[in-house]
C-alpha cells in the first residue's frame, strides 16, 4: 500500500529549511531534525516518464502506525504529479538513531558525504550501483516493478 503523501506539509517543510532539488538526502535529513516524531526514510521514487526506473530518494515519515504520512521536502523540486508518485522505502531511522549514525561517519569519514546510510555490509548490487543490504535490493525491486508497471499502462508518457 502506497502511503499518503502530504503534500502541503512537504511545500511547507521545503520552504522552512530551504530544500534544493538535487539534495534530497540532505534535505529530509533537515525535515527529520525540524519535525516533532519524524522518522529519516531511504529508499526508492517511481513515477511514469524519465528516466524510467527508480530513483534513489529521501523523506521523512510522520504519525502512528494507523495513520503514517509520508512528507517529501523534496517534492516541490519534483515536477511530478504529486498523486502519481510511489515511495518504496528501504531503511528507516529514528532521529535519535540518525544523528548518531551521522555524527559517526563524520569522525570516521570526515572526508565523505555521510548520507546516504546504507547500513552494515554485505551490500548487494542493484542496478548499476553496490548499494545498501537485502532491503535496499527489495525495496529497489518493487520499485523497478512499479515503474514497468506505470510504463505498461501509460505508453503515452513513455
Amino acid at each position: 500500500m502506497n502511503k499518503l503523501l502530504d503534500e502541503t506539509l512537504s511545500i511547507k517543510i521545503a520552504e522552512s529549511i530551504n530544500s534544493r532539488a538535487s539534495t534530497p538526502f540532505d534535505n529530509a535529513y533537515k525535515a527529520a531534525l525540524s519535525t516533532e516524531g519524524a522518522r529519516y526514510i531511504q529508499g526508492f521514487l517511481a513515477f511514469a516518464g524519465k528516466p524510467y526506473r527508480p530513483i534513489e530518494h529521501g523523506w521523512i515519515e510522520i504519525g502512528d502506525a494507523s495513520d503514517v504520512r509520508i512528507v517529501d521536502p523534496t517534492l516541490p523540486h519534483l515536477n511530478k504529479n504529486p498523486q502519481e508518485l510511489w515511495y518504496f522505502a528501504a531503511q528507516r531511522l529514528t532521529v535519535k538513531k540518525l544523528k548518531a549514525i551521522i555524527e559517526e561517519s563524520k569522525e570516521d569519514y570526515p572526508e565523505d558525504d555521510p548520507l546516504p546510510i546504507y547500513g552494515d555490509p554485505p551490500y548487494e548490487y542493484y542496478g548499476d550501483v553496490m548499494l545498501g543490504g537485502q532491503d535496499y535490493l527489495a525495496a529497489y525491486q518493487a520499485a523497478e516493478a512499479k515503474c514497468r508497471e506505470i510504463s505498461e499502462l501509460n505508453p503515452e508518457s513513455n
